[in-house]
């Protein structure tokens, strides 16, 4: 059995890693394919064997899919443009995200391709973008067709003496562990894959579930070497900032926020902290369709969430939905929240404050004295947020243009989706560090892996790897 690490190797995104094994009498291995995720990091990458992928997808199996989120979702489509021609295991909730997603992102690479179309290039050095890495509607519907969903905790037969179990793993709507149990030469071997490990007493999301003992465990480390900072209940540290900020000096709260999960989890706790009627309700502008749309599969799917959500929904009908909360269902509607002179919050993708309706919000706030930008997540490096974040806070280039930060930035991480080191040590805990063989960690900067690594090595767990990209190991 051969472990192949291809994505979110030493970096956070990208998740993309291939299972395969076979028996002394068969010549061609079974492949499973773990996740299939859009690479952000923008560092420069090796060139691949077989195009956009490197290695040949027509020899894949079967693909299993952790989660909706781009990073660990956003090449599916790609991969069945490459010859893929099996099925996505996944959860229904997830499912359900995934397709919201990927036809998001369709509609977006249209608008690309289109304006690349219409741009002739004038001068030598000039870029034309590349729009290889481009996927439409034909390639998403292949994808939404090929997915078989699964419930959590049952274990299915996928393959001759092969198992898969999904585990609730909290973070998203849908979200899981991976457990894999294959019989391979007349031995079993179990396979725990981590996928992202949410954080205990989330808004709207049950607990992480513990994973069965494995004999190898792939871990993901994106909070390695971080700890959560904000102790305090969602509420209330909602409720002091806009106090803070809309109230006591009547301004703008701009909340980027990523259209799937964290958004939800946002309004929500607005929707309850508005639900306690702690002060008159302020004006909420939610500034995504995706968003719109992924709060309905959240309705839809309440039965996965936590008990407090459970809850909420039957004492108040909705989730979400609240006096003075407004969609905006077009970007001539967007524009026009800039037009809005009593305070307000403006919540809009992406989280990152790259791309997407955001940037226009920040642009008209950045340079506003009584306008608050509240960072609530994530931010990669080179990105917008991430500027903000780390010292940029004289001026900000925004689609070229140069704007004076006037604005006051905030960050809580309260909403972050991500266990922190506490919940990582945890999760890998549930392991006897006697018979687990070895732990592999993924999706993390290096410099977090190198952390947690210490920090396991301190607790028993000695066989800690933090493969590079390409690398293999015999299980």
């Amino acid at each position: 059995m051969k472990l192949t690490f291809w994505g979110a190797a030493r970096q956070v995104t990208g998740s993309m890693y291939i299972l395969e094994w076979g028996t002394l009498e068969k010549f061609d291995n079974y492949k499973i394919l773990i996740d299939c995720g859009a690479d952000m990091d923008r560092g420069e990458k090796p060139e691949n064997q077989y195009g956009l992928f490197p290695f040949d997808a027509t020899t894949i199996n079967l693909v299993v899919l952790t989660h909706a989120h781009i990073d660990h979702s956003g090449n599916l489509p790609l991969l069945f443009n490459a010859g893929y021609e099996g099925q996505i295991l996944c959860t229904k909730a997830s499912a359900e995200l995934s397709e919201l997603l990927l036809y998001d992102a369709a509609s977006l690479n249209q608008k690309r391709a289109k304006m690349a179309h219409g741009t002739k290039k004038k001068h030598k050095n000039e870029k034309v973008i590349d729009t290889q890495r481009f996927f439409f509607e034909k390639q998403v519907k292949q994808t939404v067709d090929a997915v078989v969903t699964l419930q959590f905790n049952h274990r299915f037969k996928f393959a001759d003496d092969a198992y898969i179990t999904f585990i609730p793993a909290g973070h998203l709507l849908g979200a899981a562990h991976l457990f894999i149990e294959i019989k391979e030469n007349g031995t079993w071997k179990k396979i725990g894959f981590s996928g992202d490990i949410g954080r205990k007493n989330y808004p709207l999301l049950a607990d992480p579930e513990k994973m069965p003992e494995v004999d190898y465990l792939v871990c993901e480390t994106t909070y390695g070497e971080r700890f959560h900072e904000d102790k305090q209940d969602p509420i209330d540290a909602l409720e002091e900032i806009i106090k803070r900020t809309c109230i006591d000096t009547s301004g703008r709260l701009v909340v980027p926020s990523f259209s799937v999960g964290r958004t939800q989890a946002f309004l929500y706790t607005l929707n309850k902290l508005y639900n306690e009627k702690r002060f008159d309700p302020i004006q909420v502008f939610t500034d995504s369709p995706l968003a719109y749309a992924s709060s309905k599969v959240y309705e839809k799917n309440v039965n996965l969430l936590n008990n407090d959500a459970q809850e909420f929904r039957d004492d108040n009908g909705s989730l979400f939905d609240f006096e003075h909360l407004e969609y905006m269902p077009s970007n001539k509607a967007s524009k026009a929240i800039s037009n809005h002179t009593e305070p307000c919050i403006i919540v809009s993708a992406s989280g990152m404050v790259q791309g997407g309706r955001i940037e226009y919000h920040i642009e008209q706030n950045i340079s506003n004295p009584y306008a608050t930008i509240l960072i609530i997540g994530y931010c990669s490096e080179g990105t917008l947020g991430w500027n903000l974040l780390n010292g940029m806070r004289k001026s900000l280039n925004i689609r070229g243009k140069e704007f004076p930060v006037l604005a006051n930035i905030e960050r809580i991480d309260t909403f972050s989706g991500h266990a922190d080191q506490d919940g990582l040590v945890e999760f890998v805990q549930y392991q006897n560090p006697e018979k687990l063989k070895k732990v592999f960690l993924v999706h993390g900067e290096y410099n977090s892996m190198k952390t947690f690594t210490n920090c396991l090595n301190e607790i028993g767990f000695q066989n800690v790897e933090m493969p590079e990209r390409g690398q293999s190991f015999e299980l």
